[in-house]
C-alpha cells in the first residue's frame, strides 16, 4: 500500500463484520459489515472531525483504530508500523499512544474510584511514579483540562458526584495521563448541554494547540464538528465517502449524505458557538 506521509495513525481498508441481530447462527460470510473498507489517517497536531448518520460505523471505526477490536481485513499503522502484525496486538508503550474518550463518561469511569485514583491509575501503571509525584501530576492534568485549583474535596469525589462536564474533563485528563499522541473522542459532547458543550470544544482546541496531540472528534452533528475541526471526514455505510476543509464541506458538499447533514444543521441566533474561543483552556 502507498505510504501516507506525515500521518501518525493510519487505518487502511478496514473491515469489521458482525452477525445480524437475532442471527447468531448465520454463516460468517453473511455477516453484516459495520465498517466496510474505511481508510483514513491522522496527522500530528490536527483536529479532524468524523461525521455521519447513526449506524454509519463511526464508533466501530474508533474501536478498530484504538486496537480495542481486531479488523476482519485491512491494517492499522502507528508511525508506519502495522499494529496487528505481531501475535500480540501491541506492547503497552504503543497502546498508550492512542487513547479513547467515550460519550458516556458516567459508565467509562469506575464509580467506586475517586477522581484522584481515576486520573492517577495510568501514572502508576505506565510510569511507576511515587505517590507524591502522582498527586502532583494529577493536579497538573486536571489543570490542563480546565479544573485547575481543585482541592482535596474534588479529588475525593466519585463520578456520580460530578457534573456531566466535569466527568468528561476527568475522562480526558485520565487519557492525557498516558501521554498519548492520538486522542479519539467518540461523541464526547453529545450528552452535554449547550454551554458545557462549548467549553469542552474549547478544551479540545486548546489541547491541539498546546500539546500537539492529534485528535479525532466523532459526531453525528456536523455543525458541532465544523466549528473546531481542521478537516472533516464523512462516513456512510462503513466507508469514508468524502473529506475536506470545513468550509468546503459546508458550502460545497459533494455527496448526497453530506448535503443531508448540512441541511439538517439547525440555525441559531446566539447559541453556544458564541462561547467558543480559540486557545482558551481557562474557559473550559
Amino acid at each position: 500500500m502507498a505510504e501516507r506521509r506525515g500521518e501518525i495513525l493510519v487505518g487502511e481498508g478496514l473491515v469489521k463484520k458482525y452477525p445480524p441481530r437475532g442471527g447468531a447462527f448465520v454463516r460468517r460470510g453473511e455477516w453484516v459489515p459495520a465498517v466496510d473498507g474505511a481508510t483514513l489517517g491522522l496527522r500530528p497536531g490536527e483536529l479532524a472531525g468524523l461525521v455521519g448518520p447513526s449506524g454509519a460505523g463511526k464508533s466501530t471505526l474508533v474501536r478498530l483504530l484504538a486496537w480495542l477490536e481486531r479488523p476482519d481485513a485491512g491494517v492499522v499503522r502507528l508511525d508506519g508500523a502495522e499494529v496487528w502484525a505481531a501475535s500480540r496486538p501491541c506492547d503497552p508503550a504503543t497502546r498508550r499512544s492512542v487513547q479513547v474518550v467515550f460519550q458516556d463518561s458516567a459508565s467509562s469511569l469506575d464509580p467506586r474510584q475517586a477522581v484522584e485514583a481515576i486520573v492517577s491509575e495510568p501514572l502508576r501503571v505506565h510510569f511507576r511514579l511515587g505517590p507524591e509525584q502522582r498527586r502532583e501530576r494529577v493536579r497538573e492534568l486536571l489543570g490542563a483540562v480546565g479544573l485547575e485549583g481543585v482541592g482535596q474535596g474534588f479529588l475525593g469525589r466519585r463520578p456520580r458526584q460530578l457534573s456531566g462536564g466535569e466527568r468528561q474533563r476527568v475522562a480526558i485528563a485520565r487519557a492525557l495521563a498516558c501521554e498519548p499522541r492520538v486522542l479519539l473522542l467518540d461523541e464526547p459532547v453529545a450528552a452535554l448541554d449547550a454551554p458545557v458543550r462549548g467549553q469542552v470544544l474549547n478544551l479540545l482546541r486548546a489541547l491541539r494547540d498546546d500539546l500537539g496531540v492529534a485528535l479525532l472528534l466523532v459526531s453525528h452533528d456536523l455543525r458541532t464538528v465544523a466549528r473546531v475541526a481542521d478537516r472533516i471526514l464523512v462516513m456512510v455505510d462503513g466507508r469514508i465517502v468524502e473529506e475536506g476543509l470545513p468550509e468546503r464541506i459546508l458550502h460545497c458538499p459533494g455527496q448526497a449524505t453530506t448535503r443531508e447533514l448540512v441541511g439538517a444543521m439547525p440555525v441559531f441566533s446566539g447559541d453556544e458557538g458564541n462561547q467558543l474561543a480559540p486557545k482558551s483552556v481557562s474557559s473550559a
